[in-house]
């Protein structure tokens, strides 16, 4: 909870109607002062004063590209200050507003004519689409680079995963504790004669010692009843400089959403999570948030790469 002091400054930031137009702007495009001068038709000095105290209070993010900055809604807010951000933003339906989108759109467009598309997103192309550029193709890509061995998918779901690495793998051992998804993932990876799908329970994983050379909690470890064991039983199973690979949920306040996925944790920190790998005698290479969802309640996922 923040002190009353906190507070107030927090409702005082977004009580200003000038910060409100910059920031429903910058929340939808990466725009420069001139820019924004050009489109709300105020002055550049109250343009820039608005941009200073936004970006003091850790709301806005600026980069250089040449001699010009540009502005645009921060991904890592303060604590406090996004969750009233949200409120205010679905909450103003105004026509001045609206008019300043109408000239943003219309500027955006004299912007992409004026200028090739990959130079108009120069610094800022992993936030936008173009035809055939998605993360599903990149990860495709990327996967090409790899050289695995033994690998262990924990918590396999329906093996789509297991499927992108399969190729590149010597073999894909994949495990989950629902029989239907121990099915889906079968018919899933019936053509690879080096896949394998096991049913069984992350926590008391049904495997020798030192079975694998990698192995993979992607998005499960939130189901675990005993996070520490389902971490220790894949450091169990790891032969000697094996590496483990945990991706999951960042810690949240959201209640109803873990609960209508069937989480039995709310996430963890990085903090947190690499406790629990280093508990299990893990040498946690990184552990840190590794992405934000940006629509709300804006998830952030927690990444670490260990090495037994």
């Amino acid at each position: 909870m923040a002190s009353l002091e906190v507070a107030t400054g927090v409702l005082a930031l977004f009580a200003e109607p000038t910060r409100l137009r910059l920031l429903a702007l910058l929340g939808e495009h990466e725009l420069t002062v001139a820019e924004l001068v050009a489109i709300t038709e105020l002055g550049q000095s109250r343009v820039s004063m608005h941009l200073g105290k936004l970006r003091e209070a850790g709301v806005l993010r600026d980069r250089k590209s040449g001699t010009s900055t540009f502005y645009a809604l921060s991904d890592q807010m303060p604590e406090g200050v996004r969750p009233v951000w949200d409120l205010v933003r679905g909450q103003v339906d105004d026509a001045i507003v609206e008019a300043d989108r109408a000239r943003s759109a219309e500027l955006l467009r004299a912007r992409r004519a004026s200028h090739p598309w990959p130079d108009a997103l120069a610094g800022q192309m992993e936030r936008h689409y173009s035809p055939g550029r998605t993360w599903e193709s990149l990860t495709h890509g990327l996967a090409g680079l790899l050289d695995l061995g033994d690998v262990l998918d924990i918590g396999c779901g329906d093996g789509a995963v297991a499927e992108l690495l399969t190729p590149r793998s010597r073999s894909m051992t994949c495990l989950d504790t629902s029989e239907r998804m121990v099915a889906a993932a079968t018919e899933r990876l019936a053509r690879f004669d080096s896949a394998r799908v096991v049913h069984g329970d992350m926590q008391a994983l049904p495997f020798r010692d030192a079975s694998f050379d990698h192995a993979i909690l992607f998005n499960v470890l939130v189901h675990a009843a005993a996070p520490s064991k389902a971490i220790a039983e894949a450091a169990r199973v790891l032969r000697k400089g094996g590496a483990l690979v945990v991706v999951t949920l960042d810690a949240h306040d959201q209640e109803d959403v873990a609960q209508a996925w069937g989480h039995v944790h709310r996430g963890f920190t990085p903090a947190a999570l690499r406790k629990l790998l280093v508990k299990a005698e893990l040498r946690v290479a990184r552990c840190e948030v590794t992405a934000r969802e940006r629509r709300p309640p804006y998830f952030q996922v927690v990444t670490a790469t260990t090495q037994k």
